[in-house]
């Protein structure tokens, strides 16, 4: 499958969003301080990290403009009422990517010129992962369908190597060759399924 069609695309990233959204409403606001299985990140960095680009990075790069300052400085977990304030924001970000010409051309990051499609599948693989992240080290579920999950394993194993060159991804995870899709995806990125079980 070459996942390059948006028609197909645009409904993972809504279906992703949305519990993304769903896990927001569920993070105790009492364990922002706590550690997560995410070196070096407390609850609140990766919360306010997934915030910035899963919902205002996704809007801002399908309006081909540059995040300011404001929102890569911005603490959103200062505000109580921010998971709902997440949801609206992903609305509106899963709303720019609607039409299927925004996913045409390449979006300009500063230090280099992507393909808009890649940048799309990128935030639909950031949105599931660290939202399973997040959901985990809330001592929750992340749900996604197996369609969602194939593509985000997909993006995963396209884009490995990128990751890994910046520190994003750990190395691959050992797990069955039946596990399930979504724990391949996570495993892949240098996660263990396990700690989400």
């Amino acid at each position: 499958m070459t996942y390059d069609d948006p028609r197909q695309l645009h409904p993972y990233m809504r279906e992703c969003a949305a519990e993304a959204a769903r896990v927001a409403r569920g993070v105790p606001a009492d364990r922002l301080g706590e550690p997560t299985h995410c070196t070096g990140w407390d609850l609140r960095a990766l919360v306010n990290h997934w915030v910035l680009y899963t919902s205002h990075g996704l809007e801002h790069r399908a309006l081909r403009r540059q995040l300011p300052e404001e929102l890569t400085a911005r603490d959103f977990t200062a505000d109580p009422d921010w998971p709902a304030a997440y949801a609206a924001q992903l609305d509106r970000a899963v709303a720019a990517w609607a039409d299927p010409a925004v996913w045409e051309g390449e979006v300009d990051l500063g230090a280099a010129k992507v393909p808009a499609l890649d940048i799309a599948s990128m935030v639909i693989k950031e949105t599931a992962v660290h939202g399973w992240d997040v959901a985990t080290a809330t001592g929750r579920r992340f749900h996604v369908s197996d369609e969602a999950a194939r593509f985000v394993l997909h993006v995963v194993e396209k884009h490995g190597a990128l990751y890994r060159q910046y520190d994003g991804f750990a190395d691959p995870v050992p797990v069955p060759d039946d596990a399930p899709v979504f724990d391949r995806a996570l495993a892949s990125s240098g996660r263990d399924p396990k700690l989400g079980h």
